[in-house]
């Protein structure tokens, strides 16, 4: 190995031992202090690994989120929608099976 390699090897070294080492000091981006940041803005929660309150209930709501004859008339649009859908592929795929078959058919002929 020539000594220029050497040098680049020992430099590169050098350099990747100061990122790492440096980088086992850095602070989280979110704690950096921002110059734009509003006045109102809320603070940031200093309490790091707080769970989330998964036990609690949402409260119950005051109306109903869909009534039942809105809810029918959607799921009847939704099966109709299955349904052309469903008709529409079948009839291409019936067609592209023709179309192959009758290819084959004329090449073996």
């Amino acid at each position: 190995m020539s000594i220029d390699r050497t040098k680049r090897a020992w430099a590169l070294g050098a350099l990747l031992l100061s990122a790492l080492a440096l980088g086992g000091c850095s602070i989280s981006i979110a704690d950096l202090p921002l110059g734009g940041t509003p006045a109102d803005a809320p603070g940031h929660q200093k309490e790091a690994g707080a769970y989330l309150p998964v036990n609690e209930l949402p409260p119950d709501r005051d109306e109903a989120a869909m009534d039942p004859a809105q809810r029918a008339k959607i799921q009847k649009e939704l099966v109709a929608a299955r349904d052309h859908q469903a008709s529409v592929t079948s009839a291409k795929d019936q067609t592209a099976n023709s179309a192959t078959n009758s290819a084959t058919n004329s090449a073996t002929k």
